[in-house]
Formats: structure tokens, C-alpha cells, sequence
């Protein structure tokens, strides 16, 4: 009786022990795409971090020297680093944190109550504004801001007083832009959390008696929250790279008054050929993106 019990426990130890043994082979389907990553991803982000230690430039110097934390140091001594800093952070909080992410979530909350044809119209604006082109959007912006632009042409028209916005208010002027083509993506994010919410949830709430601004507060809100987290995430991440929109309405400019990281990585790189420099501004701002991902996740960790 007790062989017999051996004897039949003994193919059951045996399944339990396969998984084991195999268990390297699942990956195998997955080498491929981890070769190609280590390749074309893992490869170049490991040579510019070799760059930013170094003193790499286009042009003027025929060896490139290996200068350990000076290219940092420079960064944080330099004053139009530290306003570059200041200008990111004021362009992501203004166009990011505040306007796409509140006029996202205003959007989808209209469009909800609206008509079909309301919300396919609506949509098809702020969506058409999205799918342009970064450049493409910064010149319809610059058109919009300049001297002789279409919003002085209305406040003339309206006999307001008018400026030259990329001049007098530069970095106000490039956060609108980013929000006017930005804001499509949090009112899709915010349209699709809004859907899940069980209808009996809010009609429940408003035969208690709750109004409707304490039913979006107490009720929407908190339901919707995990998505309003991974939607400022997303926003800020891409916030942070803007380039070309800002690129084409200012430059950077007037002097620096626009000059975000990006920009100020740009001028640095290639403009003023320094490779090396430019290169660990850039691994300084993949630091801050890694830094705000990190916040909003331990956030949404938190809240589970």
C-alpha cells in the first residue's frame, strides 16, 4: 500500500518539478525583441551617458577627453541652466498640471451632457488640433500671437489694447499653444474614465438631495482618480520634451525668457557645438522625468 502511494505521488512530484525546468525557455519567445531594445535603445542611452562625461564638441577640438562631473557642475553654476529649470517647471505647471489636464476634464464632462452632434463637432476640433504636427502647430500659434497676429486683430477690432504676446509674455504665450493641442489627449483619457461610471451611482446621489457640483467632488472625482493620475503622468512626461512647438514661436526667445530645457539643450549641443555639455543637460532632464514618474506613481500606489 505504501509503494503503491509512492508510485502514485511520484508523477505528481515529477509535474511539479517540469515547470521548473522549462521555465527559461518561456522567455525565449521574448529574446528577440530584448536584443533589438538592448540594441537600438539600451545601446544609444549608454552612449550618451559616456558623452555627457565628456568634452565631446562638433567642432573647434580634435580629441575628446574624458571630464567626469564637470559638464554637471557647469549646469548647476550656470545661470541660464537654472532659468531654463525655472521656465520647464512654470511651462509644465501652466500648460500641464493646469490647462490640459482641467480642460480635458471640463471637456469630457460637458460632452457628456451634450447631443451627439455637440460632442462629434466638439470632438473633432479639439482632436484635429492633436493629430497637427508639433511645427505645424507652433507656426498656427505664432500667427496667432505675433504683432500683426489674429489676436490683435481682435482686440483692435473689440478696441482693447493690444501687444506683441511673444515678446512682452513669451512663456505664457508657447503654455497656451502646448494646451490648445495638447488638451485632446486628457479629454479622451477623461471621456473614457467618465463612461465607466455606473449611472445608478449618480442618480442614487441626486434623489439624496447632493447638487451637482458636490456629486463631481464627492463622487466623480474619487472614482475617476487613478486615471486623472496616470493622465497627469503621461502629460507631464510629454510636457517636458516640448521642443518644436516652442522652437517654432520663439526660439526660445526673447533672449532666454522661453528658453526651456529642451531649447537650452539644443542651443547648447548645437548651436554651441558642445555635445558633451548638452548631453548631460538632456540625462538632467531625463532625471526630472524619472523624478515626477516616480511621485505620481508612488501616488497611485498609495491610493490602491
Amino acid at each position: 500500500m505504501a509503494t503503491a502511494t509512492k508510485v502514485a505521488a511520484a508523477p505528481a512530484r515529477s509535474g511539479r518539478r517540469r515547470p521548473l525546468r522549462h521555465r527559461p525557455l518561456r522567455w525565449l519567445p521574448l529574446a528577440p525583441a530584448t536584443v533589438l531594445l538592448l540594441l537600438f535603445l539600451g545601446g544609444p542611452i549608454g552612449y550618451c551617458v559616456y558623452i555627457a562625461f565628456t568634452n565631446m564638441q562638433l567642432t573647434g577640438a580634435s580629441t575628446t577627453d574624458f571630464v567626469g562631473l564637470d559638464n554637471f557642475r557647469r549646469a548647476f553654476a550656470d545661470d541660464d541652466f537654472r532659468n531654463a529649470v525655472v521656465l520647464t517647471l512654470v511651462f509644465t505647471l501652466l500648460s500641464s498640471l493646469i490647462g490640459q489636464n482641467t480642460l480635458g476634464l471640463a471637456l469630457a464632462t460637458a460632452m457628456q451632457r451634450a447631443s451627439k452632434p455637440v460632442r462629434t463637432i466638439t470632438g473633432s476640433i479639439v482632436i484635429a488640433a492633436w493629430v497637427v504636427p508639433e511645427v505645424v502647430a507652433g507656426f498656427l500659434l505664432y500667427a496667432f500671437f505675433r504683432r500683426e497676429g489674429t489676436l490683435n486683430a481682435i482686440l483692435d477690432w473689440l478696441h482693447l489694447p493690444s501687444q506683441n504676446w511673444l515678446f512682452t509674455l513669451p512663456i505664457i504665450a508657447v503654455s497656451f499653444a502646448n494646451v490648445w493641442r495638447g488638451t485632446a489627449f486628457s479629454m479622451l483619457v477623461y471621456s473614457a474614465a467618465l463612461s465607466e461610471i455606473p449611472k445608478e451611482i449618480n442618480e442614487a446621489a441626486e434623489v439624496d438631495g447632493a447638487s451637482g457640483p458636490r456629486r463631481f467632488w464627492h463622487i466623480t472625482l474619487p472614482m475617476i482618480r487613478r486615471s486623472i493620475g496616470t493622465n497627469l503622468m503621461l502629460n507631464t512626461l510629454q510636457t517636458l520634451s516640448v521642443f518644436g512647438l516652442i522652437w517654432a514661436m520663439t526660439r526660445g526667445g526673447p533672449g532666454n525668457r522661453s528658453q526651456t530645457l529642451p531649447v537650452f539643450m539644443y542651443d547648447q549641443a548645437f548651436n554651441k557645438s558642445l555635445i558633451g555639455y548638452g548631453t548631460a543637460v538632456a540625462l538632467l532632464l531625463l532625471l526630472v522625468g524619472a523624478l515626477f514618474s516616480l511621485v505620481y506613481l508612488r501616488l497611485m500606489r498609495d491610493e490602491v
